[in-house]
């Protein structure tokens, strides 16, 4: 009795090894090759596509289906067919396939469709939230769908257009924590984004590939991974698909490579970024104005703080289409040229106006900013700065 005891469990644990991991069998459903299979909803098709990948024979698949080797082979050869819906359901569980695939109609997979067509839309407003200055907002929409999606994923029961939308809610969930998170708690912002990198190399489009370093290589400099930050944006820049993606990718190549004091780099990314200005449609980055800010900001990184000052009050005026928050980080860098130059009235203007504009849009990073531009030199508003960034902090620990 011992004996059939071990032997049965032994039987039970050679059977759950054939099943792949969630995570295995989440990939192989998501490929292309897997997408055009699925959709011929081919129970003979399906079936060998999923023993080649997994590399199963007709008998160890039976076994995890609960047939004998001469029906599964029937199966694939279209001599039988999955007539009743709990032998399609049964199918659809032990292959981790949305039911519908066989032509199921089940609530559950009904409410997974109806989650993907509500998810692209909240991707999409809490995107326009976070460059309209409503980042918070964009944080309390993505972090449910992220959550719901990933547990989704983990139960295996993923497709490609699933994991597609979780790359994207991950990389806008890290991009919103990045403007809503001091920096001592940037680091997650960046563990965001670089959870979508996976998922999008995985896919090989380049456009998604681009999208998600350009994001992360943001979040890595802000944390001040610097190098990590730029060969990021390097990559982002060179997979871009077309001249509009790579636009986009140069911005914030340069603030990196100014961060690190790579004046070669900088120059070269923004005697392109100039070129590019006139010939591409401006972004809410990629425009006259943010570019203007990110040559100041790179010159003074880079030791080039004269031309900074002559180039001070060439400012562009900004648009409807430049980010809030982006006049708050020019302000604060019009600000710290107006310091090197000795401008302290100018500066402190500058600095008020800032501060109010980042309390306003919950900006701790840039509080953060011009607290060490502010420094000793104007006390007033360091103070000011420092006790609405400890307002901010509380309220997050809260």
């Amino acid at each position: 009795m011992v004996g059939g005891e071990v032997a049965k469990q032994a039987g039970q644990q050679w059977l759950a090894s054939l099943r792949p991991s969630p995570r295995h069998a989440q990939w192989h459903w998501a490929t292309p090759q897997a997408q055009l299979v699925l959709t011929t909803g081919n129970v003979a098709d399906i079936l060998r596509f999923y023993r080649r990948v997994h590399g199963l024979n007709q008998t160890a698949l039976g076994e995890l289906l609960g047939y004998d080797k001469t029906y599964i082979s029937a199966l694939e050869l279209g001599k039988r067919v999955l007539e009743d819906v709990g032998s399609r359901r049964r199918v659809c569980e032990a292959l981790r396939l949305p039911p519908h695939v066989l032509g199921i109609t089940d609530p559950t997979d009904t409410d997974h469709r109806a989650m993907l067509q509500f998810g692209e839309s909240t991707v999409r407003l809490a995107e326009i939230a976070r460059q309209s200055g409503h980042a918070s907002e964009a944080v309390s929409e993505l972090w449910p769908l992220v959550a719901r999606l990933e547990a989704r994923v983990d139960d295996g029961h993923t497709e490609s257009d699933v994991l597609r939308l979780l790359a994207r809610a991950r990389v806008g969930l890290g991009a919103a924590l990045g403007n809503v998170l001091p920096e001592e708690r940037l680091a997650t912002a960046a563990h965001w984004t670089a959870k979508s990198l996976e998922v999008a190399g995985y896919f090989g489009d380049p456009g998604m590939t681009s999208y998600a370093l350009r994001m992360h290589g943001n979040e890595l400099r802000k944390a001040n991974l610097r190098g990590a930050a730029v060969l990021r944006l390097c990559r982002a820049a060179a997979t871009a698909p077309n001249t509009a993606a790579r636009a986009d990718a140069l911005p914030l190549l340069a603030r990196a490579a100014g961060a690190l004091g790579n004046g070669e780099l900088f120059d070269r990314v923004m005697r392109e970024a100039d070129v590019l200005l006139d010939h591409v449609d401006h972004t809410s980055v990629f425009n006259p104005y943010s570019m203007h800010e990110i040559r100041l900001r790179g010159l003074v990184a880079t030791g080039r703080t004269g031309t900074a000052m002559r180039l001070l009050e060439q400012s562009p005026a900004p648009t409807t289409i430049v980010a809030p928050q982006w006049r708050v980080i020019e302000l604060i860098t019009v600000a710290h040229v107006q310091l090197l130059a000795d401008d302290h009235s100018g500066a402190a203007r500058s600095l008020d106006t800032a501060t109010s504009e980042a309390m306003t849009q919950r900006l701790p990073h840039q509080l953060q900013r011009i607290i060490r531009t502010a420094g000793k030199r104007l006390p007033t508003q360091h103070a000011t700065a420092a006790q609405l960034l400890q307002r901010i902090r509380s309220e997050l620990a809260a």
